[in-house]
């Protein structure tokens, strides 16, 4: 059995930026040099993922629907269930029903084993806004911008582990994943300014003050802490020397991928990629709290 880690990526063909559905967002930015750019970039993401250790596949794109390459939105997974997501804006609701197809496909496979819907009228925009905590096994589950409040308690009832909410203070970080990165250690990369207070107290009452890893305007703004962590490796998009350090000092090994296209449409390394594989952790492996 292969028990590398397993993601899903989709092929960049039809990406594109041609709306605006967050302050990232740059269709006057968008050209033809631009789309071969992303097509080298999608492909050395993967590649760094391949040489990580993981294993990859890669959805088909699809004409019309180019933040299909944010697979990170498609849904959130968790010992082979899959909570399918549902979109708040029109532009990427038809990813539904596509990603809703490769999840089938994946299930006939035994790659997951059950698909999960959320009730009626609840948005909830997948690991994008839920994102698992293998250490302290739990979710942390962002709302607010994108994704309902009321997706907290499905998420829940669906996965039957615990729901840590965090609610977003900011259009500019709409997802979770653009401003919270828990690391394989404990550590948790986080920008504090995404956040309301309610939500930065939640994450320090969680996490200690020695495994918090505060961001800079300009690790942000890079998109750095949209990052996939394996192990001691860090994938991200193009780093500031002084994130690098910060992290190598922990002891961590960052490969940068130049994701600029990408980023122009408001993503990055996670938001490219979602991890198929999670499992929950015997109890006696977790974090404890502080």
């Amino acid at each position: 059995m292969d028990e590398r880690p397993f993601f899903l990526m989709t092929d960049p063909q039809a990406f594109e930026v041609s709306y605006r559905i967050n302050p990232w967002m740059r269709p006057d930015a968008w050209d033809a040099g631009r789309a071969a750019q992303a097509k080298a970039d999608s492909a050395a993401l993967r590649a760094a993922l391949v040489g990580a250790g993981a294993h990859v596949e890669a959805l088909q794109a699809v004409r019309g629907l180019p933040d299909l390459v944010f697979p990170a939105n498609a849904a959130v997974v968790l010992d082979g269930r899959v909570l399918l997501a549902a979109f708040r804006h029109p532009e990427r609701q038809g990813e539904e029903a596509v990603f809703l197809t490769a999840f089938e496909t994946l299930r006939r496979r035994g790659v997951v084993h059950e698909l999960c819907r959320l009730p009626d009228g609840v948005f909830q925009e997948g690991a994008g806004d839920c994102i698992w905590d293998a250490g302290r096994g739990l979710f942390w589950a962002g709302f607010g911008p994108r994704s309902s409040k009321a997706s907290i308690g499905a998420i829940e009832r669906t996965f039957g582990r615990e729901v840590v909410a965090l609610e977003l203070a900011s259009e500019r970080f709409y997802h979770l994943d653009t401003c919270f990165c828990p690391l394989a250690r404990g550590e948790v990369l986080y920008y504090p300014p995404a956040f309301t207070d309610q939500a930065l107290a939640t994450i320090r009452a969680r996490v200690p003050a020695s495994l918090r890893i505060e961001a800079t305007d300009t690790d942000a703004a890079a998109f750095c802490v949209n990052a996939v962590n394996l192990g001691d490796r860090i994938v991200m998009a193009r780093a500031p020397a002084a994130l690098k350090a910060r992290l190598a000092a922990r002891g961590y090994a960052v490969t940068e991928v130049d994701l600029d296209p990408f980023i122009l449409s408001g993503g990055a390394a996670y938001c490219m990629t979602l991890r198929l594989d999670r499992a929950s952790p015997p109890s006696g492996d977790l974090i404890a709290a502080e």
